[in-house]
């Protein structure tokens, strides 16, 4: 079986909450890792930044946790390999929650173009 789930966001919505709220928006939604590498991309940042939560979305949209307490946006991590390829690394609740549900692997893709970022998750489950 698997399960998918899409997000799209407007990189502008990812921008202001940046420049309005700043650290404490950062510091509740990324992960230290993710706040480097999206603040190394200088002209890019916002996109990254954007990418990211619409990656977080995406999967909690395609596990669609029927309880959703305790989880937290930085439990859902985006991280790339060598290669650039993007994956995800979970933590905590979200964390327990895949394991509970017998997630076999996590495939995600980012994107973004001039105004919006779009993530796609796909799940695939060991039953």
């Amino acid at each position: 079986m698997i399960s998918c789930g899409n997000d799209i966001i407007r990189i502008s919505r990812v921008q202001d909450s940046i420049e309005h709220i700043g650290e404490k928006f950062l510091k509740r939604v990324y992960t230290d890792e993710e706040i480097y590498y999206c603040e190394s991309r200088r002209m890019c940042k916002y996109q990254s930044y954007a990418a990211r939560f619409a990656a977080k979305e995406a999967v909690y949209k395609a596990i669609a946790p029927t309880m959703s307490e305790g989880i937290e946006w930085k439990d859902i991590e985006v991280k790339r390999e060598e290669n650039g390829k993007p994956y995800i690394e979970l933590h905590g609740k979200m964390k327990e929650l895949i394991k509970e549900k017998d997630v076999d692997t996590i495939e995600v893709s980012l994107s973004h173009d001039g105004d919006y970022a779009l993530a796609t998750v796909v799940l695939s489950y060991n039953n």
